[in-house]
């Protein structure tokens, strides 16, 4: 297994978040809604997922520009995101060196279809959990965001041997926890998790699977 990392934690930390009261929102429905990945999940009300996921310029620059300089990422590298949403760290990543050339896939249709402009060209919706429709290390680096803590344990198992198999060099990032705070409020917020898991747990999980690429846990 590789090195843990802290790219994203602060930038996660910026955001204001009132575990308890989403809790109490009727939580149950909004879970059953976002669990569609459609318009409400990213568009719409901020109880069932992002409000409102739309492209802020610069809002991911530091993230590219550390997966650039930490993967050594130069004209031509190919990138693969599993989980990749409207596309929004390639296209910062690719503002940087224009000359990636970037795929990604995502279990939701609209995320796709709203995808940035600028890279969705290669992109498909697929489901993490399935076998990946690429070549044995095809990919300089495959980064997954907040998206396999998502997955029931034997589709996480795929994922990450699929990862693993496509990929010379990787990145992953999960929702965990390290002690009964994070854990309550983690239960309180998510809405798409089926897999709570602390640190320990995580990284059990890589080594038994094989995952050899690096990783990084934020914390509610």
């Amino acid at each position: 297994m590789g090195r843990k990392l802290n790219l994203v934690g602060n930038l996660h930390n910026q955001t204001k978040r009132d575990c308890l009261a989403r809790m109490n929102d009727d939580k149950v429905n909004c879970m059953i809604k976002a669990r569609k990945f459609d318009f409400d999940f990213w568009d719409g009300e901020r109880k069932y997922g992002y409000g409102g996921h739309k492209y802020i310029p610069g809002r991911w620059t530091g993230v590219a520009q550390d997966l650039i300089k930490r993967y050594d990422l130069t004209a031509g590298s190919k990138v693969l995101d599993v989980g990749c949403g409207k596309g929004y760290l390639l296209k910062e990543m690719m503002n940087i060196q224009p000359k990636l050339i970037v795929y990604g896939f995502d279990i939701s249709e609209y995320a796709i279809k709203n995808a940035h402009p600028d890279v969705k060209k290669n992109f498909i919706v697929h489901k993490a959990e399935d076998n990946f429709p690429y070549q044995d290390k095809q990919f300089d680096l495959t980064i997954s965001l907040a998206t396999l803590h998502n997955l029931e344990i034997f589709g996480l198992k795929n994922a990450i041997i699929e990862i693993e198999r496509v990929s010379k060099k990787k990145y992953i990032m999960v929702e965990a926890y390290r002690n009964e705070k994070e854990l309550f409020n983690l239960q309180c917020w998510a809405l798409t998790a089926n897999a709570f898991f602390s640190e320990k747990e995580w990284e059990w999980i890589y080594n038994e699977y094989g995952y050899s690429g690096d990783y990084e846990f934020i914390y509610f």
